[in-house]
């Protein structure tokens, strides 16, 4: 089994290279994550990687109003926080116990930012017309972390209705499809 911050490691190694290839001009453009758009869900996913930096010190976490993150050099303060996270999650006994105010096993916590940080990367990526291919151990682990989170998130509603997929789609589609999201999703041609 591999440690959280392994697979956050190579999670932020494929995520990168997305969010630095976002041009100013795509930021109002809409994503397949329906209630943000490409700027509103950086600034999100600058806010969970921020938040489940503190939860793996078990510092308090902030999850009121998302400040706008999309200031500045924050391509690069990005990959700084991402380093931070990984930084947060690699330290001894980052993964024992429990984390964040619900109480939940450390490790659970520590698949939920793997989960937003895989899937948001793959929402901008699929918004900027960008490729995404996620790290196939991270695809491995969030599979039945995912099916396990998934009812909660659902009835928290975290996760929309499971999206129908074929038979035989590849395990990275079905993920995506547990989190309600459409796999082929693309931005409508204007």
């Amino acid at each position: 089994m591999k440690k959280i911050s392994e697979l956050l490691d190579a999670a932020v190694g494929v995520a990168l290279p997305v969010v630095r290839g976002i041009d100013d001009s795509r930021l109002g453009d809409p994503t397949p994550c329906a209630e943000y758009d490409v700027r509103a869900l950086v600034s999100h996913l600058t806010q969970v990687v921020v938040n489940f930096t503190a939860l793996a010190a078990r510092e308090e976490a902030e999850f009121g109003e998302t400040p706008d993150a999309v200031t500045g050099d924050w391509r690069n303060r990005f990959g700084e926080q991402t380093a931070a996270l990984v930084d947060a999650w690699a330290r001894p006994g980052a993964e024992e116990g429990t984390a964040g105010a619900m109480g939940f096993p450390a490790r659970t916590v520590g698949h939920m930012v793997l989960g937003d940080l895989t899937v948001h990367v793959w929402d901008l990526a699929r918004a900027t017309g960008q490729e995404f291919v996620p790290d196939a151990d991270v695809v491995d682990e969030l599979a039945p972390a995912m099916a396990a989170m998934a009812p909660q998130a659902r009835e928290a509603k975290v996760f929309g209705e499971p999206f129908p997929v074929p038979e035989g789609a590849s395990p990275f589609a079905r993920v995506l499809a547990l989190t309600g999201r459409d796999p082929g999703w693309r931005p409508a041609r204007g």
